[in-house]
């Protein structure tokens, strides 16, 4: 083996950040479009030592990257799908011994999602530290999960189901769903939108499988039988997948990508690299380990939409909780019918999600939150509002499964724009930021937090807007039934959740 050696990476693949010796070369082709900087040539990068890499498999396609991304479709599915149909769960606990004389059961499924959402910069932030270990986080996650929904199902109480069936299950399920997103920025690039949209709609397919089965089996089993059913399941479906879930480049059993945003390398060769449109290739350091920045956290524009991304949380997830019970205790449906409200949420939040990952790729992020919120505070106010029948419930589940599941699929938009406040992409913004590296996958963990903090808050807090059945008998349609304060609620946090839209056109984004 000799001495000193290089690998190829093609440029397109490389994190917006990743380090170079030449100060002010940019190698992200998506900012380049966007600002019409020249592809850089002869560009001199550090060589490593002592290590030899074969090509590298191609980004935004390719059978690698596609099976990386059905892997992360199916994980996508099987971990978040549970919990976001708990509301099949709600019901039969509310209705069945020994849960149906308790209060706080909305407070067992926010919890599962809300920890899911609010440890991903802890979890995000180890893994970049100690990138060896991700690969290895699938099966643990795993395992927590089954054993998460194993001990459930020895549960009497409800506080006994909010530590297992909530909190050790959203542990278990954001360990095991991590490597999807530490891995995704290395397979896609000018597809990356698309992507993230293809895997969250994995959620949406899962809606539209599990509410029906789980009801069957909750109807026929029991909730004992039916979780541990789940868990076996989720093992034997789950488990071969994490041989896909891996990074794109492995350097001495680390992920070259995944590292990527490190400090700039200061010792060792540099070779000059050649262009040649879309096989240019970069001779690059394998990076070590780091500890990510945060300080973006603290930029105008990322609390900007942290606030709006929290507001819309607090809203969001009401209707997939209490649809059921309402479909049952206002309009008077049995059965399949119920669990059907979450069936059509779910298969239109596929669609949704799909389609606003393609438009994220090609249109300012804001606008498509803009997209997303209109459809969703039409939808609530007017459709569920005074929607009197079934019929038109149906209808408002399409429309809110497509847009407001679609919501978080703006993501990877708002990942992008803050990711250039690293890069200088304003003078103001440079200066706010120092101009440090922003890892777009930290962007993620602190959006997943500010989520799951308006998940966890909407437990005990949807729980008070329908305990009196406010504005019962006192209003129209929906807001007359009891469930009034719910309705309004969820669709006044749509409303101002959309917020960056305006704030955006007023020039305070």
């Amino acid at each position: 083996m000799a001495s000193q050696s290089t690998f190829d990476i093609p440029l397109d693949s490389l994190p917006p950040s990743y380090p170079t010796t030449e100060s002010n070369a940019d190698f992200d082709p998506i900012r380049r479009a966007e600002t019409g900087t020249p592809e850089p040539q002869g560009t001199y990068v550090q060589e490593p030592a002592r290590h030899e890499f074969s090509q590298l498999p191609p980004v935004d396609g390719g059978k690698d990257a596609w099976l990386f991304l059905a892997a992360c479709f199916v994980v996508e599915a099987l971990v978040w799908g549970f919990p976001y149909s708990f509301g099949v769960f709600q019901d039969y606990y509310s209705t069945h011994p020994p849960f149906s004389s308790s209060s706080n059961l909305a407070v067992i499924g926010t919890c599962a999602m809300g920890i899911m959402y609010i440890d991903t910069p802890l979890i995000m932030s180890f893994f970049r530290r100690f990138p060896r270990f991700a690969r290895w986080a699938p099966i643990v996650g795993l395992l927590v999960m089954c054993f998460a929904l194993a001990m459930s199902s020895f549960s009497t109480t409800v506080t006994h189901l909010i530590v297992t069936q909530g909190i050790l299950y959203g542990v278990g399920g954001s360990i095991a769903y991590s490597p999807c997103i530490l891995y995704l920025d290395e397979w896609f690039v000018k597809k990356k939108g698309l992507a993230y949209g293809i895997m969250w709609s994995g959620t949406g397919l899962a809606g539209v499988v599990l509410p029906p089965l789980l009801e069957h089996l909750l109807s026929k089993y029991g909730y004992q039988t039916t979780l541990r059913i789940w868990a076996v399941a989720v093992f034997v479906l789950t488990a071969p997948l994490a041989w896909f879930l891996k990074p794109r480049v492995s350097v001495g059993g680390k992920s070259a990508a995944s590292e990527a945003i490190s400090n700039s390398p200061t010792s060792g060769t540099t070779t000059p690299t050649s262009s040649n449109n879309n096989n240019t290739h970069v001779h690059a350091a394998p990076p070590t380990p780091y500890t990510p920045s945060f300080s973006f956290v603290l930029t105008r524009p990322f609390l900007f939409y942290q606030l709006f991304n929290m507001i819309e949380a607090l809203g969001f997830f009401l209707p997939g909780i209490y649809l059921p019970s309402y479909a049952r205790s206002v309009l008077q449906a049995q059965g399949f019918l119920t669990s059907l409200t979450l069936l059509l949420l779910n298969v239109a939040s596929v669609f949704g999600c799909v389609a606003m990952g393609w438009f994220i790729d090609r249109l300012d992020v804001t606008t498509c939150i803009m997209l997303s919120t209109a459809g969703t505070v039409l939808g609530t106010f007017f459709l569920w509002g005074f929607g009197t029948n079934l019929a038109v419930l149906y209808v408002f589940c399409v429309v809110y499964g497509f847009f407001a599941g679609s919501f978080t699929s703006a993501w990877p938009g708002i990942m992008k724009e803050v990711a250039k406040l690293g890069h200088g992409g304003s003078a103001e913004a440079g200066n706010e930021h120092g101009s440090k590296p922003v890892d777009p996958t930290m962007v993620f963990a602190f959006l997943a937090l500010g989520r799951g903090v308006g998940n966890v808050v909407s437990g005990p807090l949807s729980e008070t807007l329908v305990k009196e059945l406010p504005w019962q008998g006192k209003a129209l349609a929906g807001y007359g039934s009891g469930y009034g304060g719910l309705i309004a609620f969820t669709g006044v946090t749509a409303l101002v959740g959309g917020g960056s839209f305006l704030w955006k056109r007023l020039g305070w984004l």
